[in-house]
């Protein structure tokens, strides 16, 4: 396996396990690193993915001799997307294996239930792809390296109105799924803004799991919108795709970041080609010569380009790199305030800057499915 040219990225590997030293005995000849992920269940996917981007760069620092001697070892918790299950596993991973950095979970929901236990116990979290607004309210040890729902729903609606002229839009929501339920908000108030109080024309629900959408979609096809705003995780929005072209309703469908996976278009086939998305990565936009170099690296071992969660993973590992090097320091204070004052700082998704709460302003993706691949359209700047 080539070393990643010059590129700092898999660098942060290194400086994370100095930093996660706490973790491991001094005598030992591994340095462990906490992280926690949805290995299986409804949102493995995203899981694998994130996991893909840290599991390159520690295998890159271990070929390379590893850090003072010593291998990098992630100590990986799967919490099956379950946030009851997310803080067996924080307690777990610091209170047996002394882990005072962990970079997860996943999903907004899950992220939330240990925020306020990674905070009292001054250990630093790094959420690489949860855009709940209120994830960072937890206090000054919490980030994380995606933007926000706010910004995610706000591109959204005002791509609808401005480049597709859309007056109207029915909201289609997963109510159990936090994720969900935000994006459909500032979806709401932003598309509200340009279009006027009246153009959400409906608000409809369904729970996580459901496979029958026809209520809701006889409910969109009465409306007869020009948009459909069904933020969901992938394998409900496919569904959901698939059951309203067999019922004729033709209007685009928009969404975020969840639905960034081949699973969509493995489920909705023929139903997702022109469907909308917004995502924090995609290589057509990447011009970087970090971009370039960790594309170039991930195609040869996994032969494919890499979904936003193993990007956005990768630069949180780089976001806490470049404060350890600010910091001089693997002292957990000190780490924090130099995370916080991050400002201009290049990743592989493109520039970070981290605001008063610790959340990442960034640029988002604009990709459509096209010939049963996601294919970028534009960038959208904070």
């Amino acid at each position: 396996m080539k070393m990643l040219g010059k590129c700092a990225g898999f660098a942060l590997a290194a400086a994370l396990a100095l930093f996660a030293a706490g973790c491991s005995k001094s005598e030992s000849d591994t340095i462990a690193i906490g992280g926690i992920f949805p290995l299986s269940g409804d949102v493995a996917v995203y899981g694998v993915e994130c996991k893909k981007g840290i599991d390159l760069a520690i295998d890159e620092i271990n070929e390379s001799g590893g850090v003072n001697g010593k291998k990098i070892v992630l100590i990986g918790e799967d919490d099956e997307g379950k946030p009851d299950k997310s803080v067996n596993a924080f307690k777990k991973l610091t209170t047996k294996d002394k882990v005072k950095f962990i970079i997860g979970s996943l999903t907004s929901g899950c992220v939330q239930a240990v925020t306020t236990l990674a905070q009292a116990g001054h250990v630093i979290q790094i959420a690489p792809a949860a855009t709940a607004p209120a994830i960072t309210d937890a206090g000054d040890y919490i980030f994380r390296a995606c933007f926000i729902d706010p910004f995610q729903g706000t591109v959204m609606a005002t791509y609808a109105n401005k480049n597709l002229n859309a007056k109207t839009a029915v909201l289609i929501r997963e109510i159990s799924n936090d994720y969900s339920v935000g994006l459909a908000k500032f979806f709401s108030d932003t598309f509200k803004k340009l279009a006027g109080e009246s153009s959400i024309l409906a608000e409809l629900n369904y729970n996580t799991g459901d496979q029958d959408f026809t209520a809701q979609l006889t409910t969109i096809k009465a409306s007869n919108p020009d948009v459909i705003f069904a933020p969901g995780n992938y394998t409900e929005s496919a569904l959901i795709m698939k059951q309203a072209r067999e019922l004729g309703i033709t209007a685009p469908f928009l969404g975020g970041d969840t639905w960034e996976t081949p699973e969509l278009i493995d489920v909705g086939k023929d139903a997702v080609e022109g469907c909308l998305l917004s995502t924090a990565f995609d290589a057509g936009g990447a011009t970087g010569d970090l971009a370039k170099t960790f594309l170039t690296k991930y195609d040869e071992e996994y032969h494919k380009e890499p979904a936003a969660f193993t990007v956005l993973a990768f630069d949180g590992y780089r976001l806490v790199l470049d404060a350890i090097r600010r910091a001089d320091s693997i002292d957990t204070t000190k780490i924090r305030d130099a995370i916080a004052a991050t400002r201009d700082f290049e990743g592989v998704a493109g520039d970070v800057t981290l605001d008063e709460n610790g959340d990442a302003t960034k640029s988002a993706f604009i990709k459509t499915v096209k010939d049963g691949k996601f294919t970028y359209i534009t960038i959208v700047n904070p």
